[in-house]
Parts: C-alpha cells; sequence; structure tokens
C-alpha cells in the first residue's frame, strides 16, 4: 500500500486527468483523527462528479488500495469517497460554496476571518 503522499498524489492526478475544478489538499492530521487528508473538488454538473469519484476510485484500485465507503452516489450533488488516510469531496460548485469545507478545516483561514469580522 502507498503512504499518505502518494495516494494524494494518485488521487490528484486521477482528478486532473478528468478536469477536476479547483483541487484543494487539506493536511487535517492535526485537527482529527478521522483522517490525514481531505481532498476536495469541484464538478461541473452531477454526471462530472460521479465521474471524478468513479475514477478516484478506479485508480485507488490499481495502486492497492480499497475504499471504505462511497457516499452520495444517488444524487451525485456531493460524492464523499472514503480511502482512510485521504477522504475526497467531489462536489457540485453550489454545494461547495454552501459547506465551506475548506474554511471549515483550514484553522488559519477561520482566525483570519474571525479577525477580520
Amino acid at each position: 500500500m502507498k503512504n499518505d503522499r502518494q495516494l494524494v498524489t494518485a488521487v490528484v492526478d486521477a482528478l486532473e486527468d478528468l478536469k477536476g475544478v479547483d483541487i484543494q489538499v487539506l493536511d487535517v492530521r492535526e485537527m482529527t483523527s478521522i483522517t490525514d487528508f481531505m481532498v476536495v473538488v469541484s464538478g461541473n454538473s452531477t454526471r462530472h462528479v460521479k465521474g471524478l469519484a468513479d475514477h478516484v476510485l478506479e485508480k485507488a484500485r490499481e495502486i492497492g488500495v480499497r475504499p471504505l465507503g462511497v457516499e452520495g452516489e444517488r444524487e451525485a450533488e456531493w460524492l464523499l469517497v472514503d480511502l482512510g488516510d485521504v477522504v475526497i469531496h467531489v462536489m457540485r460548485p453550489s454545494a461547495r460554496e454552501f459547506y465551506k469545507l475548506e474554511r471549515l478545516w483550514d484553522i488559519d483561514k477561520q482566525a483570519a476571518a474571525v479577525a477580520e469580522e
């Protein structure tokens, strides 16, 4: 099995292959024990979101990583792909804007936003 950084690289490469929009990698090791890294990406349509998630799953399996779970496949507005040490959030732009996961998990940005208020 690959280490965390290699898995993140494989995930990002898979998302770039299918033109994922605004790929962000969040290192959350100091914030939670749930996972080490979160990858957030947008898809232009529900079909694109589903395709991105499927491609990540395919690439993960190719390198010997089995997914722990996939959530949100029916609606495909927000798919969560759990690869254990790396969790991928593939979202439509409207869902991404609403939930603002990057801000939620980025303490430095949270502190800056509070200071600006």
